[in-house]
């Protein structure tokens, strides 16, 4: 499920899904283990925002974002009603190439591709969450990229949490996978598709993976400080 903060996201990002099993099956754990209901926000030291599409047939090509922001709402014991906000400064690509004369990062935010200057934010708004799994989740919402608004799924994986740790002092901490993928082509980003028949060029297929954290530093628990 970013993200600045999947889908994006693509918030992007970055990530939605629980059950009451989803904080802790196991009733006799004690209670400060438990992540409590609340507002949660993306830890950036623990998030990756990242995109992958073929080039030429040869390989796929994947990079990041730097900037991202994401907010959720976590009821472990209502996981239908969580929501999930996410942006992405998509001028704030990572591409690691090797070169540092050729701004490839410039190439991917620029006019042939996100265009961030006209575009400054990509943006993920949950609508709805599914359940599963035990642990999992579909996660539709809308996705802005590019200018343009389409509904999108991602799949969530929910990865545990605890309300606080006494050497954690971000507070009560919830960690998330989430994948899902569009067609960058639906968002007016056609440049490069190879020809029919052919894979001469870069692919239309994009795929979104995050793998996120998140904080509720003012959440009952363990917590660290006075």
């Amino acid at each position: 499920m970013v993200y600045r903060n999947a889908s994006l996201a693509a918030a992007i990002l970055l990530s939605v899904a629980a059950t009451p099993l989803f904080a802790q099956s196991d009733t006799s754990a004690p209670a400060p283990s438990i992540p409590p209901a609340g507002t949660y926000t993306t830890d950036p030291a623990h998030t990756r925002v990242s995109i992958s599409l073929d080039h030429l047939g040869f390989s796929t090509y994947t990079f990041y974002f730097r900037k991202f922001e994401g907010t959720l709402i976590f009821d472990p014991d209502k996981p239908e009603t969580m929501q999930l906000t996410a942006s992405i400064d998509p001028a704030s690509v990572e591409t690691l190439y090797p070169d540092a004369t050729y701004d490839f990062n410039g190439v991917i935010s620029g006019e042939q591709f996100l265009d961030a200057r006209k575009f400054p934010e990509l943006t993920f708004k949950s609508t709805r969450v599914r359940l599963t799994a035990p642990h999992e989740a579909a996660v539709t919402g809308d996705l802005t990229l590019h200018g343009i608004t389409r509904p999108v799924t991602l799949h969530v994986r929910y990865n545990g949490g605890y309300a606080g740790n006494p050497l954690d002092p971000g507070g009560a901490r919830i960690g998330f996978s989430a994948e899902g993928a569009i067609f960058r082509s639906d968002f007016g980003m056609a440049f490069g598709i190879p020809a029919p028949g052919t894979t001469m060029g870069v692919g239309d297929l994009v795929a979104i993976h995050i793998e996120t954290e998140l904080n509720n530093p003012d959440a009952p628990g363990v917590q660290v400080g006075p």
